[in-house]
């Protein structure tokens, strides 16, 4: 079966990626947008274009129904839903099955198994996956959920039974603490969740958060593209993602990797996925989590395998068996991924938003740019503040790492703080550079986030001027009235940047 026109339901980058892979397969592209998103370049790309004009930005990409009458109005096939947004809720995907569209994902099955952790814990169980030690259920009772966490021993964690993203979950190192605690988790669950339901586990020490690239058809073929390594963290979610881990051997990369299908097998899976490991300091892994989509970090593993994972999906959407078998699929080489976020890693990671008065892509055979931006664009408020994710191969991890460090300093954005010094701080440490780290890098390494490295904060600076200058003066004798433009945004009319 095959597709004629499939439906963006997403924006920004990921949409921009699925947009070029459809050209490149010969299928006519739709996009869904909102407001804001009128005229970003996948809008424009795409082949044809729906408004949900929604008062709310973020419910444009929420509203199922409209989303649904969208595919049906434009005659789609199938709707790729990206990554957030309805990429992993169960109630969409049959909506689009009961419409007779088909959704280029997992079944609505497989994606409410996995979408609760402790169904999804229970479910790889009999597989025999190796789980953090904990409790099976989930707990609102508190007096109940702190007799198991000192049965279970200090520190601990009480994490949201539904949700992810680092949402609902807390820290707990000794008794005293652990009622305000949980109460916290609690109020966050049920605010991102609608559910404050928790469960408690046993905190890993120095943990590393290694997560497993798997593919499943529907003739009962699937594979693993190998690992990548995403333990350098900020609020427990990742900023450099890196292919292969520094730390895994052969033998344990295939004993994560049959983990990984065995994770797939307990939940009958099919299509793109991701298994998300916890790696301890005697490099023991315990299952985490799975995530039933693509993920944004998936670039690392195009560029050390050869796949277009994006090409995969809609292939197994349509109903064919996985190009290749796993003997046929070997690492090549190394790739890291720096996400380049509008924050000011100076300033605690605060968000910045405001006008790319300069917007300049690193270039080369070995770099690649995933995002959705142009010069003179405004940066919205209402979304994930990531601008792009700046991936780099090398031939092995530290050419890898020298080459990224080059992008990042040809890498040229003005207009909002961004990302990249500490990026680059990153890959300049030597514990990352040795690749001797864990999750706790950032609150290792920066205490304080007000400081990064002085020679990177004066090397910055000097840059930032020297060019300023430059682009300045380009500005007044090419587009006079390009300033006038600029908007101060109200984030830092407040005061608060």
């Amino acid at each position: 079966m095959g597709f004629k026109r499939v439906l963006i339901a997403n924006r920004g980058e990921i949409a921009l990626r699925i947009l070029r892979t459809l050209r490149d397969m010969g299928i006519e592209a739709a996009i869904i947008h909102g407001r804001e998103d009128r005229l970003s370049l996948p809008v424009r790309m795409a082949d044809v274009a729906y408004p949900i004009m929604r008062a709310n930005p973020l419910d444009s990409y929420l509203d199922i129904e409209a989303v649904v009458q969208a595919a049906k109005d434009l005659e789609c096939d199938a709707v790729h839903p990206g990554y957030g947004f309805l990429s992993e809720n169960a109630d969409f995907a049959r909506k689009l099955k009961a419409a007779g569209i088909i959704l280029i994902g997992p079944s609505p099955e497989s994606m409410e198994v996995m979408g609760d952790k402790l169904k999804a814990k229970q479910a790889v169980k009999d597989f025999g996956v190796p789980l953090v030690p904990g409790v099976d259920e989930a707990i609102t009772d508190v007096k109940a959920a702190k007799a198991i966490a000192k049965d279970i021993g200090y520190p601990v964690l009480i994490k949201a039974s539904a949700g992810g993203g680092g949402k609902g979950m807390r820290l707990v190192h000794e008794e005293e603490e652990f009622e305000e605690q949980m109460q916290m988790a609690q109020n966050e669950a049920m605010s991102s969740f609608s559910d404050d339901a928790v469960f408690i586990e046993k905190f890993v020490t120095k943990p590393r958060h290694i997560e497993i690239q798997v593919f499943a058809d529907n003739h009962g073929n699937m594979v693993h593209l190998f690992e990548r390594e995403c333990s350098v963290q900020r609020r427990h979610q990742k900023v450099v993602e890196e292919a292969p881990s520094a730390v895994l051997t052969p033998k344990m990369r295939d004993e994560m990797g049959a983990a990984a299908l065995a994770v797939c097998k307990s939940c009958n899976y099919s299509g793109a996925g991701t298994v998300e490991f916890l790696l301890d300091a005697s490099l023991d892994f315990y299952f985490l989590e799975m995530n039933t989509r693509l993920q944004v970090e998936h670039p690392v593993t195009e560029k050390i395998s050869g796949v277009d994972l994006v090409e995969w999906q809609i292939r197994v959407a349509r109903g064919e068996k996985l190009p290749l078998k796993q003997e046929d699929l070997a690492i090549h080489g190394h790739a890291i991924e720096v996400r380049v976020y509008a924050e000011d890693a100076r300033n605690g990671f605060t968000p910045d938003i405001g006008l790319l008065n300069r917007y300049r892509r690193p270039t080369g055979p070995n770099v690649r740019v995933d995002d959705a931006f142009e010069e003179g664009m405004e940066i919205p408020i209402y979304y994930d503040p990531m601008l792009a994710k700046l991936v780099v191969w090398g031939i092995d991890r530290q050419t890898c790492i020298e080459n990224t460090i080059q992008a990042i300093d040809n890498y040229q954005i003005s207009g909002v703080s961004t990302t990249l010094d500490f990026g680059k701080f990153v890959l300049q440490h030597p514990s990352f550079r040795s690749g001797d780290f864990d999750t706790n890098f950032i609150q290792k390494y920066l205490p304080d986030s007000s400081i990064l490295h002085q020679e990177l904060k004066e090397e910055g600076e000097a840059l930032e001027a020297a060019v300023e200058q430059i682009w300045n003066r380009e500005i007044e004798l090419k587009n006079r009235d390009f300033s006038s433009r600029a908007i101060t945004s109200s984030w830092k009319k407040s005061g608060n940047k």
